[in-house]
């Protein structure tokens, strides 16, 4: 044997020994990679991720997401950003909730975070691979990761890292994406992708960095300090929020993705990943901030405006730099500035005083969760109704504090009175005149601010009823503004535009002695600084809860692909009539959504006696009779009555009592029983009337049916005799309870015929299942729902009398209503009108403006409004007797 031979044969010993020492060494698998955490990790960082999973909890939406994916599928987190911090959290945190958690991270190296075993082991199996191989084993070549995900493993992928991106495009290491879609065309089960964000700060971005944020990283892009910094001290500020997850078997057999090869399929993969976490951060940061005088610039700069802008100097003759001056005044008296600071220290200001003037603030979670998810796709108009001056602030609020940015606020410009103005502005809110009536520059100008805020992703909050409702029922939609933010979506300010319809309800409003005196014919007192001082007194009392409600989103978008309607190609009416049936919807929306508290059903118990007096026993009855119809059309009933409503209802009764809403008609008793007997206070009866109206929309169809079922006086009827008086009545007052263009008459008079017959006030005749019977009790029942119209046929009767003395010409507008009022105030004093709550201006108004746009009265003849008036005193002595 050769000297040769015997080195050949030694080094190929050496080679078997150090072969058997790595096997003894790395045990039965020679897969051991650095993309693999196992685990274990160092004391100070398994001390920091300890801190942020105990301090940074997901919501329980977010936890559904991932509990709702199959079990057998294979789960892959995607984020935008590559950083250990969140992986480590993500793995722990999921782990304790015994959900899929991330155990291979793509072109992660988790060398210092493993304990010196495992490194040891990861030496010696790529030590043992290169002396076979000649080269570095990797975890792609290899399939180690592809392997790995189908025994049940699962990924974590950053999308947007420069390293990775260089290896990829000039080194040509593989892409991770590449490698899963690879993955998913050779097996059968889907791969199933979570974009998630941890949003380590939850301020909007400025769009000029400060030094800080050189320093330190940006808002949207912390640097390692400024993270650890907000772990350490500020965990809770810190937002977990997984997007809807991917379905990428879907995702690459869509039409326009299928066609591609994998590795352009990985890159539109990619892009679309980022974009769902770009909208995902921006529906919890907001938009990029920009500076008022920038938004002003961005405006008066545009082509368009400017062009219209020449255009109206010169129909005017005016000067264009005076008609230029003239827009940048309406812009500075218009837009808002938005800052930051302001809305943390009313955060902080309002929490105090909520606190104080409320029991509690009611939310539904979920609702919020639906809202904050459906941000993600398109800028929001948040549509609540107008009952209160807090309704401005309560919204923003709830808002700000569930990690969503205060919206763009309309108000009206009564309220940017110094000091409130100021502040309120930079709060969000923008201010708006009530009519537009005679200023086509203004108008346009607000329009372009409109439509600048959409584009630039901004949330709007606007209250289409114009202002708050006094009777405590919604208001006609008015369409104006409605309007001009459709219009900006049309014109492409935005890709779509989602309405969020709100309710918001009150136990008892701030403002209803001032509602109370307008509703009978005062004056509105201005708002001002006095005002703003003398305001302090409210915070003395308890007001009760709030209950605020969020209904399905509507796509505005997706409504006027389902009404075939082309703005491009309808005329000013018609595309006016489109905006005024969207707002309709919107009201409905409202109203389908809104929770009946306890103060509106026993007003409406005390105030639909036929008498000024009644007993405990009767008012109970009717209280009853009420509850058990709106748990019958599952109406949202507020918390209280849900837990406890015997002692709920027996609490607001004092209350009532205590505020002199109604009194004891023998001041001796005790106790009160079934025989008690009380009286309503005359002079609160239109108090008791605003709350009662806070529920009357549950029972509007209810009290239509049970007056027709009335007028035929008879104890057995069918469906289609009440379809007539029903339509007559819906039409007549159509101003005030607002028409459902999904329903029609046939379909509300049956489904309250079944709410009667499941009360046992009717029965379906056992001969005939088209007819139904009144039963022995059920006539007095009919009374108690036909009753919540009684105030409104003495008001259209007065109305009716008015026109019979003047005509339709005599007055306009407020004269006219106060001129009805005068008559229904004689009236009442001749006993003619028995409620004193029907002497409301806003009822007048609104049945002058139907009999003269329904063409009721007219100079010419009198006949259709005699015939409406005999037709409203028989049903008025149907409901009284």
């Amino acid at each position: 044997m050769t000297l040769f031979q015997k080195l050949k044969n030694f080094i190929l010993q050496i080679r078997i020994k150090i072969r058997c020492a790595i096997k003894y060494m790395l045990g039965n698998t020679y897969d051991y990679f650095l993309c693999f955490y196992p685990g274990n990790t160092g004391f100070f960082t398994k001390k920091l991720i300890r801190r942020l999973v105990n301090k940074l909890n997901f919501d329980e939406h977010n936890i559904k997401k991932i509990k709702d994916i199959e079990k057998d599928n294979i789960i892959v987190y995607a984020s935008k950003n590559k950083r250990y911090v969140d992986f480590l959290y993500y793995h722990t945190k999921l782990k304790l909730l015994d959900l899929p958690y991330p155990q291979i991270g793509f072109d992660f190296r988790f060398f210092f975070l493993l304990p010196v075993k495992r490194v040891l082991q990861f030496f010696l199996c790529h030590i043992d691979y290169f002396l076979h191989n000649f080269q570095l084993k990797d975890a792609y070549s290899t399939n180690y990761v592809t392997k790995e995900l189908l025994n049940g493993k699962s990924g974590f992928i950053s999308l947007i890292e420069e390293e990775d991106f260089y290896n990829r495009f000039v080194q040509s290491s593989p892409d991770p994406l590449f490698v899963i879609i690879e993955l998913q065309k050779n097996i059968n089960k889907p791969i199933i992708i979570i974009p998630e964000s941890i949003i380590y700060i939850t301020k909007p971005m400025r769009k000029d960095p400060g030094l800080t944020d050189l320093l330190f990283g940006t808002h949207a892009k912390p640097g390692r300090i400024k993270r650890f910094l907000t772990i350490w001290r500020h965990p809770n500020k810190i937002k977990v929020e997984f997007a809807s997850p991917i379905n990428l078997k879907e995702f690459i057999e869509r039409p326009e993705i299928e066609q591609l090869d994998s590795e352009f399929q990985a890159h539109r993969l990619r892009k679309y990943l980022v974009d769902i976490l770009n909208r995902q951060i921006k529906s919890v940061t907001g938009p990029v901030l920009k500076s008022r005088q920038e938004i002003t610039e961005d405006i008066l700069t545009k082509k368009a405006l400017r062009e219209y802008l020449a255009e109206y100097a010169s129909q005017n003759k005016l000067t264009l730099k005076k008609t230029h001056k003239k827009a940048a005044v309406y812009i500075k008296e218009i837009a808002a500035n938005y800052n930051l600071q302001i809305i943390n220290i009313a955060s902080w200001v309002l929490t105090w005083a909520f606190k104080n003037l409320f029991d509690e603030l009611i939310v539904n979670q979920d609702e919020i969760n639906r809202m904050r998810e459906i941000s993600t796709k398109a800028p929001l108009v948040l549509v609540p109704c107008h009952k209160s001056h807090l309704d401005y602030l309560l919204l923003p609020y709830i808002m700000f504090h569930n990690n969503m940015p205060c919206p763009h606020i309309a108000a009206g410009k009564n309220l940017s009175f110094w000091p409130l103005g100021p502040l309120f502005r930079r709060g969000g809110a923008f201010f708006i005149r009530r009519t537009f009536k005679g200023a086509p520059l203004y108008s346009k100008i607000f329009s372009s601010y409109l439509e600048k805020l959409l584009s630039e992703g901004f949330n709007i909050k606007i209250f289409i009823e114009g202002g708050r409702s006094r009777t405590g029922k919604l208001l006609a939609p008015k369409p104006g503004g409605l309007g001009m933010l459709i219009n900006a979506y049309t014109s492409g300010a935005c890709p779509d535009l989602y309405f969020i319809p709100i309710f918001i309800g009150y136990d008892r409003v701030l403002e209803e002695a001032a509602y109370l005196k307008e509703i009978e014919g005062g004056k509105k007192n201005p708002e001002t600084l006095k005002s703003l001082i003398s305001a302090r007194k409210f915070l003395k009392k308890k007001y009760g809860k709030v209950y605020m409600r969020f209904n399905e989103p509507i796509s505005i978008k997706q409504y006027i692909k389902e009404k075939n309607f082309d703005t491009s190609k309808t005329s000013s009416k018609e595309y006016m009539q489109f905006v005024k049936n969207f707002g309709y919807k919107l009201i409905n929306s409202i109203n389908t959504n809104a929770v009946a508290t306890p103060h509106g059903i026993i007003a409406s118990a005390v105030l639909n006696c036929p008498r000024n007096s009644f007993s405990k026993g009767l008012m109970t009855a009717r209280i009853n009779t009420y509850m058990n119809m709106l748990i019958y059309m599952n109406i949202e009933l507020s918390e209280s009555l849900l837990i406890d409503p015997d002692n709920t209802l027996e609490l607001v009764i004092n209350t009532f009592i205590s505020r002199d809403f109604i009194e004891l008609a023998d001041e001796d008793d005790d106790e009160m029983t079934e025989n008690t007997i009380f009286i309503v206070k005359d002079n609160k009866r239109a108090i008791l009337d605003y709350y009662k109206n806070s529920v009357i929309s549950f029972f509007v169809h209810y009290a239509y049916t049970a007056v027709a079922i009335l007028e035929i006086d008879r104890f057995q009827f069918s469906a289609s005799d009440l379809v007539t008086r029903f339509n007559f009545l819906e039409k007549m007052f159509i101003d005030e309870f607002f028409f459902n263009e999904k329903t029609i008459g046939e379909e509300d008079i049956e489904r309250a015929i079944k709410g009667f017959i499941n009360e046992g006030i009717l029965v379906p005749d056992v001969s005939d299942f088209d007819m139904f019977n009144i039963t022995s009790k059920g006539l007095r029942k009919l009374k108690w729902f036909a009753s919540f119209l009684l105030p409104f046929l003495e008001s259209y009767k007065t109305a009716l009398l008015y026109f019979e003395k003047y005509g339709p010409d005599k007055h306009t507008g407020k004269d006219r209503s106060k001129k009805i009022q005068s008559i229904g105030t004689k009236l009442y004093k001749g006993k003619i009108i028995t409620l004193k709550e029907s002497l409301s201006l806003i009822n007048y108004k609104n049945a002058a403006n139907f009999f003269i746009k329904a063409k009721i009265v007219t100079a010419e003849d009198t006949i259709q409004s005699d015939s409406y008036k005999k037709i409203i005193d028989r049903l008025i002595l149907l409901i009284s007797l």
